[in-house]
């Protein structure tokens, strides 16, 4: 249809489909685009085309209330494509001069290149969204819209209002078609037609498709003398075959065979990738593909030549089962159907005609269609023997019907359309490509080696282990590039360290091979230790740092050179051409990558040897970023086990076990620790610090010490974590001092705490947590429990205190502590993690260490994304033959008594050695307690790895250390106290505070 023929039609339904659109914008799509964001089902509320767009927008995280178009400056088009789509635009743009509408060309990116015509409204309204030059506009980035839609539906659309996925471009309405090259199908440029939602039109898609048509007619125009040709030549050569015009024309985008199966833009693609393949290979004619959608296709490659001896060669396709195709694949016309009149000019596109009957003959290298109720002929699996047809060079003689035909007076049947692009849009079509041998091969290679190289950049360094991106090179290469490939490494980079700084590369380890068969018994294995020669090709590269290609192998002396005997095996195995390529990367050479063909015959060439370094430099930077992630990573590691602690603590209180794993992806700020505290008593702590490396440990192993300086002061645990949180808030803020720090906040709030205190006198347990996962209780009787304790907030944030719970335990129970890289990852949540713990822990007689073997084996994943920390104690009780205890009056006379106790109970526990010492500081702590306290006083003995000596009260007073002078009567108490002991201290209770002081025992006689 003209352009200016479609102007009128607008005029007359603009206001009926104005209202049409607005009313279902408002009612309809508003609802179905919410529900769609929803998750709900919208299939019978919004067209195919949109709603496939909504899905692809979505599934590349596209939001709709979020839009961010980049911008590129300097960006065009093609000339040829400029000079055709000029007179188009003018055109198009005196059309719809009044109509305010706004039109641009875009690239096959999508980005917008020109911006035509609509009034000064619509202008600055598109200006807003950036719907102006060298912004993007394709789908994955602008969501739905005329420009990327028909980009990705690869044909035309219209959307309007509510269609349109991002919420900024919801008050345009727009039509957008691709414009292909005619003679390779392949899509130039993306034409658009935008104007405000209440004067859209769907009467704009058919105009922007005929202008789009327009402008691929202009660029066949422009196509050389060769090339129309070549096309000739073809078109000649299927009305030889018996061609004519078929009927009807599939849609576009979406080809049909004729049960109607489509074919989908992948299968189109395998299809012309096949024949790219085909039309290189001199030798070969027939092919036969199998589809993605599950249909078998052949393929015929004939050679045509022009009127002035242009020789090329051009690739037909067929759907096995379907009608025979001719020329442009055109179903030729029986001979009793008169030919249509031609045409005054020849057609740009096919024009629409009525249906035609398929002819019964197919062409050379096609499948005869069975005749009905029987089953088709099997496809050809060998090429025939049969040269290809290949037609007479200048004029083509007429065909009988022709000249039947020409003499019953009818006109001559109409020539195929001169567009080859459009070729691509149906199955029923068979021209699929029409070129030269020579290029077409040289073309096959080029797109060969970009596959291999994309494929590279996709399957090389997808993990940060060494070992893992050698082998992933040798895979991605062999069978594709090389027949058989080696890799070699020196020790220090599979350590993480510089090999410069560790010996160089004098002996390097080989740590991955590939093979596309066997691989050869004569060549190093994995593992070996390979020292290369200074004559061979890998020493050279490395000496060098340049690239070595040895072409043929038998003629290469210096290569033979490193095992004579074992090499001429090899050769004797086929290996007849090699690469050898340094792995370097950031300066540093890390190695050597060794390419060997056999297999094929063809040995490498300059153009190998350049992909081959290509290959080998992305694979090298992949290798250096393990290597350094691997030092990295034992560094902290190193930090963090040095923060740990050393050894199995043994106090008499509990018996404990535990485990440490740092995570896969790096070591993390998980810790655990087991602290003796006065009165027998012990300290069980388990923390983790938010993130992983360097920091996370050293943070850690901050919070540590903290931890045992706190304990040091015997603090209760809801008071500990206090000063923890305090302590964590002020080294998140820079410690105090740093008024105007140049350095990014490090950032370490998040760091959880679980600290409890368990007593085997009294065999009660107090717990406190600061955002960490509940403790387990696992009861003699094998019953688990999981504390009541109130979560608490990470340390860091300050302002609320912490809540402590106090339970008794039995004697025998095990209290489990861990952190939640053991309960939770990305595959399971908390909830069933904890659930799977309480399975585990419900035994009876297990011993620590069973129990953390059994968690870990039933809880634990091979590559754990998270540091784990499991600590396990089973409780044990003081008894009362170790526990002595008197209550005494606050009476001076009491001092002698005590004395006289504490010497009978030592005697009973055979300790006759400790009398003395521990008579003289029980007698100065009575002493003191009676003169400076208040209340009750009280005495205890314990007996455990050291005799501990207790004295409370009721004052909350701390005594202090005094060094008196000569002169001074008192104050030598507790210096005495000091200097006989082995450690004393206070602790503060809820009644009063306690002075002990503690004796190794005498060792056994």
């Amino acid at each position: 249809m003209p352009i200016g023929g479609v102007r009128a039609g607008l005029l007359r339904v603009r206001e009926v489909i104005s209202l049409s659109v607005a009313w279902d914008d408002i009612g309809g799509l508003v609802d179905a685009h919410e529900r769609f964001l929803a998750g709900a089902s919208v299939d019978a509320d919004v067209r195919g085309p949109v709603l496939e767009s909504w899905k692809r927008c979505r599934s590349v995280g596209l939001q709709p209330q979020h839009l961010l178009l980049p911008y590129e400056a300097g960006l065009t088009l093609d000339d040829r494509v400029l000079r055709a789509a000029e007179p188009v635009l003018a055109d198009l743009r005196t059309t719809l001069a009044e109509m305010g509408t706004a039109i641009a060309l875009c690239d096959a990116r999508g980005r917008l290149i020109q911006r035509l015509g609509g009034d000064r409204h619509l202008c600055d309204r598109l200006d807003e969204v950036h719907f102006a030059p060298g912004f993007d506009a394709s789908e994955p980035v602008a969501g739905t819209n005329g420009v990327g839609t028909a980009l990705a539906q690869r044909g035309p659309v219209y959307v309007v209002g509510r269609e349109h996925f991002a919420d900024c471009l919801q008050p345009f309405a727009c039509a957008g078609a691709p414009v292909r090259n005619p003679l390779s199908g392949r899509i130039e440029a993306v034409l658009d037609l935008t104007c405000l939602r209440d004067d859209g039109d769907p009467a704009m898609l058919r105009l922007v498709r005929t202008a789009a048509r327009d402008i691929e007619g202009l660029l066949l125009d422009q196509a050389t003398d060769r090339e129309r040709a070549l096309l000739a030549a073809y078109r000649r050569a299927g009305l030889e075959a018996g061609g004519a015009p078929r009927s009807g024309r599939s849609v576009p985008g979406h080809g049909a065979d004729h049960d109607g199966v489509a074919l989908g833009r992948i299968d189109l693609a395998v299809l012309r990738e096949r024949a790219e393949e085909l039309i290189a290979s001199p030798l070969r004619t027939l092919d036969e593909v199998a589809l993605p959608s599950g249909r078998v296709a052949t393929l015929l490659r004939r050679r045509i030549t022009g009127p002035a001896g242009e020789a090329g060669a051009a690739v037909e396709a067929r759907i096995l089962g379907g009608p025979r195709l001719t020329g442009f694949g055109l179903p030729a016309t029986p001979p009793d159907t008169p030919p249509a009149p031609p045409p005054a000019t020849p057609p740009v596109t096919p024009p629409a005609t009525s249906p035609v009957t398929p002819p019964t003959t197919p062409p050379t290298g096609a499948t005869q269609p069975a005749p009905p109720g029987t089953s088709p002929a099997a496809p050809p699996t060998t090429p025939p023997v049969t040269p290809p047809i290949t037609p007479p060079t200048g004029a083509t003689p007429p065909t009988p019907e022709a000249t039947a035909a020409a003499a019953a007076g009818a006109p001559p049947a109409p020539q195929p359309p001169e567009t080859v692009g459009d070729l691509l849009d149906g199955a029923e079509q068979r021209l699929l490509l029409v070129g030269e041998p020579g290029v077409g091969r040289l073309a096959v290679l080029a797109r060969r080696r970009l596959e291999l190289l994309h494929e590279a950049g996709l399957r090389i360094g997808t993990t940060l282990d060494v070992t893992r991106t050698a082998e992933e090179l040798a895979e991605v290469t062999v069978d594709r590039f090389a027949d058989f490939v080696a890799v070699d490494l020196p020790d220090a980079v599979l350590r993480g360290e510089d090999p410069e700084t560790f010996g160089g590369l004098s002996a390097l380890r080989r740590v991955a091979i590939r093979s596309v068969r066997t691989r050869p018994a004569n060549l190093y294995d994995v593992g070996d230790t390979v020292e290369y020669v200074p004559s061979t090709p890998q020493a050279r590269c490395l000496e060098t740092h340049q690239s070595v290609m040895e072409s043929v192998l038998a003629e290469a002396g210096g290569w033979l050179a490193q095992d004579p005997a074992r090499l001429e095996r090899v050769l004797a195995a086929g290996a007849h051409s090699l690469i050898a390529v340094p792995l370097r990367a950031r300066g540093t050479t890390l190695g050597v990558v060794s390419f060997y063909r056999s297999v094929r015959p063809a040995s490498f060439e300059e153009d190998d040897l350049s992909l081959a370094q290509e290959l080998v430099l992305r694979a090298a930077v992949c290798i250096d970023n393990a290597r350094r992630y691997t030092r990295e990573h034992n560094t902290a590691l190193t930090l963090q086990r040095s923060l740990l602690p050393k050894g199995r603590p043994e106090p008499s209180a509990v018996e404990v076990a535990y485990r440490y794993l740092p995570a896969h992806a790096g070591v993390g700020g998980d810790w655990f620790d087991v602290i003796a505290l006065s009165g027998a008593r012990v300290a069980l702590v388990v923390g983790d610090v938010v993130g992983h490396g360097l920091h996370a440990a050293a943070t850690m192993g901050r919070l540590r010490t903290a931890v045992h300086n706190f304990c040091s002061l015997d603090l209760p645990p809801d008071d500990l974590l206090a000063h923890l949180d305090d302590l964590v808030g002020r080294l998140d803020h820079g410690e105090g001092w740093a008024v105007e720090s140049t350095q990014a906040d490090s950032g370490i709030v998040g760091a959880t705490c679980l600290y409890a205190v368990y007593d085997p006198v009294s065999r009660r347990c107090s717990l406190t947590r600061a955002g960490h996962p509940l403790p387990a209780v696992v009861a003699p009787d094998g019953t688990v429990e999981f504390v009541d304790l109130p979560a608490g907030q990470p340390l860091g944030l300050g302002g609320m205190p912490f809540e402590t719970v106090e339970l008794e335990l039995d004697e025998g129970s095990q209290l489990v502590l861990y952190t939640d890289g053991l309960v939770e990852d990305r595959l399971r949540d908390i909830d069933a993690g904890l659930d799977r713990l309480r399975t585990v822990l419900a035994a009876v007689g297990r011993t620590p260490e069973d129990t953390c073997e059994a968690v870990l084996d039933s809880l634990l994943p091979n590559r754990p994304s998270d540091d784990v920390a499991l600590l396990v104690a089973r409780t044990h009780a003081l008894g009362p033959d170790r526990v002595a205890q008197w209550d005494l009056p606050s009476d001076p006379a009491v001092v002698s008594r005590a004395r006289t106790a504490v010497t009978g109970q030592l005697a009973a526990w055979d300790l006759d050695d400790l009398a003395f010492t521990t008579e003289l500081v029980a007698s100065e702590l009575v002493t003191n307690a009676i003169r400076h306290a208040i209340g009750p006083v009280q005495l205890r003995l314990l007996r455990d790895r050291a005799l501990i000596c207790e004295v409370s009260d009721g004052s909350s007073t701390s005594p202090r250390l005094r060094r008196a002078r000569t002169e001074d009567e008192g104050g030598r108490g507790l210096f005495l106290v000091a200097r006989l002991t082995e450690r004393w201290g206070t602790r503060h209770t809820p009644y009063g505070k306690v002075i002990w002081a503690e004796q190794p025992l005498p060792r056994p006689r």
